[in-house]
């Protein structure tokens, strides 16, 4: 995935106008024609206390020295900067590092989660992929690879806190078909095709993955890191504290 431009930053310019105060939504199509259409942006802002009771649990894992992948308008590393962690905020929304910097974070860079590589080895202490955010793996093979350089910019004892989405605990059958299609295309059955859209803006095409527990055990597998717990949120997401092993 490459730096968003301008023009095509759709989940950018929907932060954007819920900051100006301004009508905000957000459209995510995925490939088979399915179309969701969320609330808006708020939950990108939400402060601490307005977080699934989950996060709240899953963020106590945090240490040392902290980054945060896919950051958006950078509710988590602001909680953590002002609790006096060393926070590295990425994203690859221009818009949204914009925000980030605007909003106060003192270390925001637009970034894709391909080139975590380009950061010094042992450089963090603790990865957080919230929002989700696991999904940026996007796919089973992409995964192992991004895992590996995680592996090399992390200290000895480091943690990834990261939240998934079990994409099989639905008796939707438009879900269902999906999870046959992507098999049938030699794809694993959480791995969405998917883009942004709001207002005029359409941003591109790219790979977003959930997975059941099962299934991010053994992506995890010859990585070098292991699941240390998981934190159930009640229905079919999870937070996962992944531990260096």
């Amino acid at each position: 995935m490459k730096h968003t431009s301008a023009s095509k930053d759709a989940y950018g310019q929907e932060l954007i106008a819920y900051l100006k105060g301004k009508p905000s939504y957000e459209i995510v199509e995925r490939d088979d024609g399915y179309i969701n259409l969320s609330g808006g942006a708020e939950g990108y802002f939400g402060e601490y206390k307005r977080w699934p009771e989950w996060q709240k649990r899953g963020i106590k894992f945090a240490k040392g020295r902290v980054l945060d992948i896919g950051a958006g308008a950078g509710r988590v590393s602001l909680y953590l900067q002002n609790k006096g962690y060393k926070v590295t905020a990425i994203d690859n929304s221009p818009l949204a590092i914009q925000i980030c910097k605007r909003r106060g974070l003192r270390d925001a860079r637009v970034l894709p989660v391909e080139e975590i590589g380009s950061f010094k080895p042992g450089q963090f202490d603790t990865v957080v992929m919230y929002g989700n955010n696991f999904g940026l793996f996007s796919s089973f093979k992409k995964a192992r690879i991004l895992l590996k350089n995680l592996y090399g910019i992390t200290a000895p004892g480091a943690v990834i806190i990261a939240e998934s989405n079990d994409p099989y605990d639905t008796d939707d059958p438009v879900h269902l078909a999906y999870h046959r299609l992507n098999r049938k295309r030699g794809r694993m059955g959480g791995q969405l095709r998917l883009r942004v859209r709001f207002k005029n803006y359409i941003g591109d095409w790219f790979d977003y993955l959930f997975v059941s527990r099962k299934e991010m055990k053994e992506i995890l597998k010859g990585t070098g890191w292991k699941v240390n717990k998981f934190i159930d949120s009640g229905e079919h997401m999870y937070i996962a504290v992944i531990s260096k092993g």
